[in-house]
């Protein structure tokens, strides 16, 4: 077996058996893709499956030193993602396909500073979406479709692969929504009554008629909606509310966290109404409370 039959094993198992995103399975297929014709050429020949397994540590380090200066070069954190995936990988090839590779662990990636989350206010999370509601060059069925999917980001802390997964048999909304996030990972996100309320707006002026299996956000000609327009939405609408890049829709997700922490709840309940499987992830948004807090302080404490 070649080396690129052996990767596109791999991608086929991720796609298969992991399922993973498309998005993720692209990733992961550009990085090791790179990664093997980088060796290729560095060797002057095509690699075959034990080839992999004799890849020295050296040899990893200088792809990385490559990726770090070459025509496009990575960022610290791109430079680690990509490492990652290869990490991933060789795991595969050894527990698969019994090519081990105990070279490889010597390499240490990159130093990669956590970036804290970058939420919007409250006021800008309902000015955006009052915004989206608000918007006579569309049609009804379209403001209110905008109009509920980003209550739905805000409301239930959804990503928005997770939103526009939903199916016209989730609707009407319960009480609850069971969503299946990252990993394949479930988890159950409360429903608010609001949230529920401008679904069914959305649904009262929804001029296509969908089976219980389809998804139940649609396009302006009855499309799958996916999530490159609702990108453009946010877009839109922080450049009408003069909000910083940063106001994306994943954006209303850490919103979501960042306020209820805010308002008293514990760490491991916002961890499990994100799906976090680590809960060092989750603590990332007690950075970005204790600033609120810091900064509510210097406003109004008399002697600041």
């Amino acid at each position: 077996m070649s080396a690129v039959q052996a990767l596109q094993d791999w991608l086929a198992y991720l796609a298969q058996e992991r399922r993973a995103s498309p998005r993720t399975v692209e990733a992961y297929s550009e990085c090791v893709g790179r990664y093997i014709a980088f060796l290729q050429q560095h060797r002057g020949e095509a690699l075959s499956l034990n080839d992999l397994g004799g890849v020295q540590a050296n040899e990893l380090r200088a792809y990385l030193a490559f990726r770090r200066s070459g025509d496009r070069p990575l960022s610290p954190r791109s430079l680690s993602q990509a490492l990652s995936a290869i990490r991933t990988f060789h795991t595969w090839l050894d527990r698969r396909c019994g090519v081990p590779n105990a070279a490889l662990a010597l390499v240490r990636g990159p130093r990669v500073r956590p970036g804290a989350p970058r939420p919007v206010t409250e006021d800008q999370a309902r000015g955006l979406i009052q915004e989206a509601s608000d918007d006579d060059r569309r049609e009804d069925w379209e403001t209110a479709r905008d109009e509920a999917v980003l209550t739905l980001l805000y409301g239930c802390g959804l990503r928005i692969s997770e939103a526009l997964s939903l199916k016209r048999s989730d609707a009407p909304l319960r009480e609850s929504l069971r969503i299946v996030g990252k990993g394949s990972k479930e988890r159950v996100a409360p429903v608010l009554p609001v949230v529920r309320e401008a679904i069914d707006r959305y649904l009262a002026l929804l001029p296509f008629a969908l089976e219980p299996g389809e998804p139940l956000f649609r396009a302006h000609r009855g499309a799958p909606l996916g999530p490159r327009p609702v990108q453009a939405l946010m877009q839109t609408l922080r450049g009408r509310l003069g909000l910083p890049d940063s106001a994306t829709p994943h954006a209303l997700r850490h919103s979501f966290a960042t306020h209820l922490l805010g308002a008293g709840a514990d760490l491991r309940s916002i961890q499990e109404l994100l799906g976090h499987a680590s809960l060092s992830t989750t603590q990332r948004y007690t950075a970005v409370d204790a600033a609120g807090l810091l900064s509510i302080y210097a406003k109004a404490h008399p002697r600041a």
